[in-house]
């Protein structure tokens, strides 16, 4: 933008699309004429403009903007404050007075939206909380232009196909401010309407409310549910482990995938980082399956006959989904630009605290993987129809990840005679007086032997034994375990 364009901006005398301030603090105010922009309640169809920086008479106020503050209003736009999401753009313009910061917003077609529960709106130059009537104009407009597949209406289903005692009892109190809910005084259709759960022009639920709310949604899309399938093995060749379905709308299903994939998928395990030392690992970070899992179900396309999977193997797990990349996201701007293919069950989703809507779901799924020593996910987007990620184990069969990442520290911490134990078994099975004998350890007890050099290097899963069930068969011989290997062959580099 230019500095002649902004000028004719703060000049123009259409009140209801220019904000000016002089604050660069007040979050709420730049929050609500922003929703009040989005909804658009004179129908024009003009951009609206929050400008930071220019005093009430045209006056710029000599502001400098800097990075922390673009980034502070530039987040506005998903920190999932204001549902559904406004469409914006934020500009500094440097003029010789001083900078100002410049908010564009879209005109919203996903109307009413709504700032922390509260519908603001633009009459003539001021900013107020709508009335129902208005709330009303803004719906049957959102109806008319039915921006995406959720927001239509179901037109075979009726209002009794949807829980309505649920969405009136635990999801209005959560979606819109108290003050506001206890003041609407609407039938119930029509409030549903506002929320896009139902079409007052068709007198039905929205495809929206019967995704998250339908007593039987499976009825009106065959697809919506998710599958199961545990596979013996690393392919779907294998003998099937274990399967589930979880069907019902996504405000029942959703608690018990979380309980599932916690209790059904998530595995614990001890594994050695030291010779006197091992510590607990997940197969997965809960944290990052469920993240996946509430994104497969937020994205999907409803239309498709094909549910969204979640399939386990022995070293991996693969979740795909219909629906392959939407709207603003691209492969070539994948994961940096996301767009919703389902706005208001991203919505819904977010104000049930299911996902945050911050863009950043991915890069978190990275980190929580990284963190906990699984390899990254592995996103195939080359698919149209589907979207793929891919999870892997910790761990794979016979340790060989694990001895690559910790064989290091293990040598480290190693202590003489546990090495001399070691280098003594070598690829042989020998006695505890055998091994007495044949390492350089000092003369002493064959029990203080076995206490100070075997017992502690068989709990750190060194060496094991021939007769585990056994400790004190006459025969018992020891020798080195997998991991003992691979510490065997660093000695021998050294």
């Amino acid at each position: 933008m230019t500095t002649e364009q902004l000028y004719e901006i703060i000049a123009t005398d259409e009140g209801y699309r220019i904000e000016l301030t002089t604050s660069t603090g007040d979050m709420d105010k730049f929050q609500e004429a922003i929703c009040a922009f989005a909804n658009d309640m004179p129908g024009s169809r003009k951009k609206g403009y929050l400008l930071i920086g220019v005093r009430n008479n045209g006056d710029l106020d000599g502001l400098k903007v800097d990075d922390e503050l673009m980034k502070k209003i530039s987040s506005i736009r998903s920190n999932g404050n204001i549902l559904p999401l406004p469409v914006m753009n934020t500009e500094k313009v440097v003029t010789e007075k001083g900078d100002v910061l410049v908010v564009e917003v879209t005109p919203s077609f996903d109307t009413p939206v709504r700032y922390r529960g509260r519908t603001f709106i633009r009459i003539g130059p001021r900013r107020d909380i709508a009335t129902a009537e208005e709330e009303r104009i803004l719906a049957e407009r959102c109806a008319a232009s039915l921006p995406t597949f959720d927001t239509r209406p179901c037109r075979e289903a009726k209002l009794e196909d949807i829980d309505v005692e649920t969405i009136v009892s635990e999801y209005m109190p959560k979606a819109i401010d108290p003050e506001v809910l206890a003041k609407d005084n609407r039938p119930l259709k029509e409030q549903l309407a506002s929320l896009h759960l139902f079409n007052m022009q068709w007198d039905c639920p929205t495809f929206a409310a019967l995704i998250m709310f339908g007593k039987n949604p499976k009825y009106f899309m065959p697809g919506a549910y998710i599958q199961y399938v545990h596979f013996k093995g690393s392919t779907n060749g294998g003998e099937i482990l274990n399967e589930r379905r979880f069907e019902g709308c996504l405000y029942k299903i959703l608690p018990e995938l979380e309980n599932f994939i916690r209790d059904g998928i998530i595995t614990k395990r001890p594994i050695p980082v030291s010779i006197l030392r091992e510590k607990d690992v997940l197969n997965y970070p809960y944290k990052a399956l469920r993240e996946l899992m509430m994104n497969a179900v937020m994205h999907r396309d409803y239309q498709a006959n094909m549910p969204t999977r979640l399939y386990q193997y022995d070293n991996h797990i693969e979740i795909m989904n219909p629906g392959g990349l939407y709207g603003q996201a691209r492969p070539e701007n994948f994961p940096h630009v996301n767009d919703y293919r389902n706005s208001v069950v991203a919505g819904m989703m977010k104000t049930l605290n299911y996902v945050n809507m911050f863009n950043h779901g991915i890069s978190d799924v990275q980190d929580l993987l990284k963190e906990n020593d699984n390899p990254e996910a592995e996103f195939n987007i080359s698919y149209l129809t589907v979207f793929s990620v891919v999870v892997k184990d910790t761990v794979d069969d016979n340790y060989s990840v694990i001895t690559h990442k910790f064989v290091t520290e293990l040598v480290t911490n190693l202590s003489p005679q546990a090495k001399s134990l070691i280098l003594s078994l070598k690829d042989s099975k020998m006695t505890a007086t055998e091994l007495q004998l044949v390492t350089s350890l000092s003369p002493q007890s064959k029990q203080l032997f076995r206490k100070q050099f075997i017992y502690p290097s068989v709990k750190a899963g060194l060496i094991t034994t021939t007769h585990p069930d056994n400790p004190r068969h006459p025969q018992q011989k020891y020798y080195l375990t997998e991991m003992g290997l691979a510490v065997l062959e660093e000695l021998n580099k050294a």
